[in-house]
């Protein structure tokens, strides 16, 4: 078995201590391993990407998520 991230047993720990439950099984615990590589692409991004880099349609996509009567005039 590969050598888990110094994340996983911190991680475990936490979520017994804050919600009382364990990890369930293997794949849970798997599943936490993964978060280490998640972090670390995220942290990469971190300062590549402005507010104005939105895509074009955000805010066409959020007139269409608008419930009736939300919004203002089209």
């Amino acid at each position: 078995m590969p050598t888990e991230p110094q994340l996983v047993l911190p991680t475990m720990e936490a979520i017994s201590r804050w919600s009382g439950i364990a990890v369930p099984n293997a794949a849970a615990r798997h599943g936490l391993a993964d978060f280490a590589a998640l972090i670390a692409e995220l942290e990469a991004l971190r300062g590549t990407m402005q507010f104005e880099e939105e895509p074009s349609g955000f805010e066409a996509a959020l007139r269409d998520c608008q419930e009736p009567g939300q919004g203002g005039a089209a």
